[in-house]
């Protein structure tokens, strides 16, 4: 099983710091329900990228710029 990563090393270290912080944001500051689902979901999707080294978005910019 061939696993294609689109991210650099560093973009995926920020991406998990990120998605971390967001999450941890989510979880102790009194916000609006809004704001902490959108904050909690993209946390966990800046995690997932980051922990995968493959983002989707990335892979179509890059297939539409050829």
């Amino acid at each position: 099983m061939d696993i294609k990563t689109n991210q650099s090393t560093f973009e995926r270290f920020i991406r998990i710091f990120v998605g971390g912080l967001l999450l941890l944001l989510a979880t102790y500051l009194p916000l609006h329900v809004f704001f902490v689902w959108l904050l909690l979901i993209v946390g966990v999707v800046l995690m997932l990228t980051g922990l995968s080294g493959y983002c989707p978005i990335i892979a179509l910019i890059q297939k539409l710029a050829k």
